[in-house]
């Protein structure tokens, strides 16, 4: 009896913080009164307090019972943070407990080095369902992509389990295999996929020149490295492409997010002014608002966002706020529509309580939650085959007439050119065009929505220089 006791003042005290009946508090916000919806506002008043302990002596009596006829014998802490778990999982998919493990986990992660597959995943009907594979990682060699359902592990049924249990089973010893059974939109059988387990270290910032004169950034998570990696990428691109530069590619696609913070600073990298972005949580009042510093170390050369249904949380945020400041075009496809921000509360223990406390929005006051941001621009992910041309042209015709043009030889050009003169690769054609190909990566050369960014970018800088 006093085990009891004891518990249901424990969960007294948390309760008076973090109340069960305000979980539903976002079913008040529908405009759309019905007889259900009024039941709902019933249950959403706050309870007495005689209602409380009505409900403490409740999880009291089911703690004593579970303990004592439970099949197996469960300790007395692991029945609590299945407790606190089960009641922060049920709140949203992104709430949840972490116990001393799983929080140094999470605090390593942002650290930007960590064991495991690689994936940002998350918990839907049940399933563990993939938000993205982190680049050159063992999931995303394997083939894992984003909007895959993670159905088995090593053979093991995912339903059942707590998003938490899914995950862990996934880390494990470095060098060890762990199996992967997946669902996939518009495949009907299952796919297995067997991965190694390996030291996960994340370069958020990867970049490189594409066709001599555009900058390609590839962000991969935000992290704590994200905005010196930025900086520093940004430096580099310059000094390689000099003058040349015509503008930037931002690809935020599979970006699964990470800190506020660094959304914030990677966002003012490209602004000179106005709102990033606003967090709003439950009271009306509780209104944060962060603004953009003076400068921009782009210089404003065009952007270009690329975001798919893989970009979440902290992508979304940077990609909102250049979209609503018209200083980038965003193009690709939805987003995945995470718009709640995550506070991390130590517990006593060494764990950790992870809690969606606001929601964020865009400069324009959009909220992307279970919407997402929708590209300027749709680009869908394709693959493009070269069709043989059989047409013919005018010069083709019988008795065409010449053109003028091409039978003067050029200035500083010899009517007998040398023959032991070597060839020139990148050679005008007889139509005056260059033959010269763009020096393009063999990342690029597979990548359509990339090469529809870039050919973009291109339009960009010869509208501008024709306005000069």
């Amino acid at each position: 009896m006093n085990t009891r006791l004891f518990l249901s003042l424990a969960v007294m005290l948390c309760l008076v913080h973090f109340p069960l009946a305000q979980a539903q508090e976002k079913k008040q916000e529908e405009k759309s009164v019905t007889a259900s919806n009024e039941e709902e506002k019933k249950d959403d008043a706050p309870s007495s307090p005689e209602e409380t302990y009505k409900q403490l002596n409740l999880f009291g009596d089911v703690f004593e019972r579970v303990r004592a006829q439970y099949v197996d014998k469960v300790s007395d802490e692991k029945l609590i943070e299945y407790a606190i778990n089960g009641m922060l999982t049920s709140l949203d998919a992104h709430s949840s407990y972490l116990n001393m493990k799983d929080f140094d986990d999470m605090r390593t992660q942002t650290r930007g080095e960590f064991g495991g597959l690689g994936i940002e995943v998350t918990m839907e009907e049940g399933l563990v369902k993939v938000v993205s594979p982190i680049d050159d990682t063992p999931a995303f060699k394997a083939g894992v992509k984003s909007g895959d359902f993670i159905v088995q592990i090593d053979d093991k049924p995912i339903i059942g389990m707590t998003l938490s249990d899914a995950v862990e089973k996934m880390r494990g010893k470095v060098g060890s295999p762990v199996k992967l059974t997946i669902r996939r939109k518009d495949v009907a059988e299952p796919i297995e996929v067997k991965i190694v387990r390996d030291v996960i270290k994340i370069q958020s910032v990867r970049s490189r020149v594409e066709g001599g004169n555009i900058g390609y950034l590839r962000i991969t998570t935000f992290n704590q490295n994200t905005f010196i990696g930025l900086k520093d990428a940004i430096a580099k691109i310059e000094k390689e492409s000099g003058t040349k530069l015509m503008g930037y590619v931002i690809d935020l696609r599979n970006n699964p997010g990470g800190l506020l913070d660094q959304a914030i600073s990677v966002s003012d990298v490209f602004l000179d002014k106005g709102e990033i972005v606003s967090t709003r949580g439950r009271d009306a009042n509780d209104i944060k608002r962060d603004y953009a510093t003076s400068g921009d170390l782009t210089k404003g050369l065009p952007l270009v966002v690329l975001i798919n249904g893989g970009s979440a949380s902290a992508a979304e945020i940077v990609s909102g706020a250049l979209q609503d400041h018209r200083r980038a075009i965003v193009m690709g496809t939805r987003s995945f529509g995470k718009g709640s921000v995550q506070t991390v509360i130590p517990m006593a223990g060494d764990g950790a309580m992870r809690l969606t406390t606001a929601r964020y929005y865009t400069p324009s006051g959009r909220s992307i939650q279970a919407k997402g941001i929708d590209p300027d621009i749709i680009v869908e992910p394709a693959k493009l085959e070269k069709i043989d041309d059989k047409s013919f042209h005018e010069e083709d015709l019988k008795g065409a007439l010449a053109n003028p043009d091409s039978a003067k030889p050029k200035e500083n050009e010899s009517e007998s050119p040398d023959p032991a003169a070597p060839a020139n690769d990148n050679a005008e054609s007889k139509d005056g065009t260059s033959d010269e190909k763009p020096n393009l990566s063999k990342e690029a050369e597979q990548d359509y929505q990339l090469q529809r960014a870039m050919d973009l970018l291109r339009g960009l800088a010869l509208y501008q220089d024709k306005g000069k």
